[in-house]
C-alpha cells in the first residue's frame, strides 16, 4: 500500500453532470431575466413621463357664487361709506350743537342782565312814584292853589303823570311801563277815584268844559273837537301838560305852546 493511501485527495470531487446542466438552466434564466428588465427600464428611460392636471370646471352654481361673493363685497363697501358719512354728520350736527348753546347761553345771560336791570330800574320808579304821591298828598293840603279842592285830589293826579314820565307809548297800553295818553289819564285819576272812560273822545266830554285862560292844574286838556278828540293830557300848572304823547317822546311833560290844545275838560 501506498503511503498516501490514507491521506484524502486534494481534488475537488467531481460535479454530476446532471448537476452542472441544472445551474447552467439556472444561470441562463437569471441572465435572460436582466436582459429583458434592462430593455424594458431602457426603453421606460426614452420615454418621457406626462401628467395631467385637470382644472376645475366653472360651473353656473360656482358663478353665482363668485358674483354673490363680489355683490356682498361691494354692499360692505357701500355700507362703510354710507357709515362714514352719518358719522361725519354727526360729528358736524354735534359741533353746531355744541355752538348753538353756547350763543343761547350767551343770549340767556344777556336778557337775565337786561331783566335784571329792568327790575332794578322799576323798583326805582315804583320807590319814586311812592315819595312823590305822598309829597303831593302833604303839599295838596296846605297849597290850595295847585289843587281844585281840599282832598289834594289834583296833586295826586299830576304827581302820578309825572313819575311815569320816560314810560313807553305804546297804542293801548295802560301800564304799569307802557301807556297810550287815554290809559295814563284813566288811570291817573282812577288814583284818587275818578272813573274815567277809556278813549280820548269819551274823556273830552266827561266833566265841565273849561276855558284854555282859565285852566287849573288836574284839567284834562284835548286836541280834537270834543267827542272826537284824538289826543289827551293833564295839566300841572305853569303852562305845561304831561301825557303820553308818541312813541317817540313816550310820557313826557311840554309847554302848552309846544302843541296848544283845542279844549279843556274839569273833573275834579
Amino acid at each position: 500500500m501506498s503511503h498516501t493511501a490514507h491521506i484524502r485527495s486534494h481534488r475537488k470531487p467531481r460535479r454530476s453532470a446532471s448537476t452542472i446542466a441544472m445551474r447552467a438552466g439556472v444561470a441562463s434564466g437569471v441572465l435572460g431575466t436582466l436582459a429583458v428588465a434592462t430593455a424594458a427600464g431602457s426603453a421606460n428611460a426614452a420615454e418621457p413621463v406626462t401628467q395631467t392636471l385637470e382644472l376645475p370646471v366653472l360651473t353656473g352654481d360656482l358663478a353665482a357664487q363668485v358674483a354673490q361673493s363680489a355683490q356682498a363685497t361691494q354692499q360692505a363697501a357701500a355700507n362703510y361709506q354710507l357709515q362714514a358719512e352719518r358719522d361725519a354728520a354727526a360729528a358736524a350736527a354735534a359741533k353746531e350743537a355744541k355752538k348753538d348753546l353756547a350763543d343761547a347761553k350767551a343770549e340767556a345771560t344777556k336778557k337775565a342782565e337786561a331783566a335784571r336791570k329792568a327790575a332794578a330800574e322799576r323798583a326805582t320808579r315804583a320807590a319814586e312814584r311812592t315819595v312823590l304821591s305822598t309829597s303831593a298828598s302833604d303839599s295838596s293840603s296846605s297849597s290850595s292853589s295847585s289843587t281844585s279842592n281840599a282832598t289834594g285830589s289834583a296833586a295826586a293826579v299830576i304827581a302820578f303823570v309825572k313819575a311815569q314820565i320816560g314810560d313807553a307809548y305804546v297804542s293801548g297800553g295802560t301800564g304799569p311801563n307802557s301807556w297810550d295818553c287815554s290809559g295814563l289819564m284813566q288811570t291817573a285819576f282812577k288814583q284818587v277815584g275818578v272813573d274815567l272812560p277809556r278813549v280820548s273822545q269819551d274823556q273830552s266830554t266827561f266833566g265841565t268844559q273849561v276855558s284854555l285862560d282859565n285852566l287849573q292844574p288836574g284839567d284834562i286838556l284835548y286836541w280834537g273837537s270834543a267827542g272826537s278828540a284824538y289826543h289827551v293830557a293833564v295839566y300841572v300848572g305853569d303852562g305845561m301838560f304831561v301825557g303820553a304823547q308818541n312813541p317817540s317822546t313816550g310820557v313826557a311833560e311840554k309847554p302848552l305852546s309846544y302843541d296848544p290844545p283845542t279844549g279843556a275838560v274839569r273833573v275834579l
